[in-house]
């Protein structure tokens, strides 16, 4: 299986994580619209690098959500958000669609608030949007406890999103991990993972079936946890080589 290591944005500069890591998953397109000219640059920039993207917020998160203060030129309606199948979300769906295509993203992820409730409308909505790029869902709070929506999902081809430390992944055949620290908390952006969690994360992902892992840290300490991840990994196949 191919595991690819990265980041959730750019922690570093740019020719630094192109040159020490695999993948990163673009920011910038959750708190706002791609600009297209932009995305294409990137792909210039770097065009065998694995980069996925973050879905604008104004598709998952309802609009008197906080983080729409760093949103410009977009305001949020009544149909937009919470994966809601409304015409105002199918619009924008293919607005972001259309404008981040010209990175060639693999992986487009939704992260979803953890107030969204598991409505059956949400099956619904990645119905509508899933078989054009790869598609990643990170359900949070309550939507993560319905196992009958979460299959439901999974049914359609979307990737289920886990942190592996803290929830089994499920049986697919592209996985995606985001890793957001450890703690009491869903949350933990401040905590360094130690040599062993990164041991314990590599034991997982080798054991995996399927063909391709991503693992995303999302952390302060991202960029240096993914280097001793990477670390992590080849001591792990060596010694299972060996």
């Amino acid at each position: 299986m191919q595991i690819l290591v990265g980041t959730c944005g750019f922690a570093r500069s740019r020719r630094a994580i192109y040159s020490a890591l695999d993948a990163v998953e673009l920011q910038e397109t959750f708190y706002n619209m791609p600009d297209p000219e932009r995305m294409a640059a990137l792909r210039r920039e770097a065009p065998e690098f694995h980069f996925t993207a973050k879905v604008f917020q104004g598709l998952t998160h309802p609009p008197g959500s906080p983080t729409f203060k760093r949103t410009r030129g977009f305001k949020p309606a009544q149909g937009h958000g919470l994966l809601k199948p409304t015409r105002e979300n199918f619009e924008l769906w293919q607005q972001f669609f259309d404008a981040v295509s010209r990175l060639r993203p693999e992986v487009l992820v939704f992260q979803t608030p953890p107030s969204l409730r598991p409505e059956p409308y949400i099956r619904d909505f990645f119905a509508s949007v899933a078989g054009s790029f790869r598609i990643a869902w990170e359900p949070r709070g309550e939507t993560y406890r319905d196992p009958r929506l979460i299959e439901g999902v999974a049914e359609l081809g979307v990737i289920i999103v886990v942190d592996p430390l803290r929830r089994s992944p499920l049986q697919q055949d592209v996985h995606y991990f985001r890793l957001h620290g450890l703690g009491g908390r869903e949350v933990n952006y401040r905590y360094k993972y130690t040599q062993e969690d990164l041991r314990r994360l590599a034991d997982v992902v080798i054991g995996l079936a399927g063909s391709r892992a991503y693992v995303m840290f999302n952390n302060v300490h991202m960029y240096s946890d993914a280097l001793e991840f990477k670390r992590a990994l080849r001591l792990t196949a060596s010694r299972a080589s060996g």
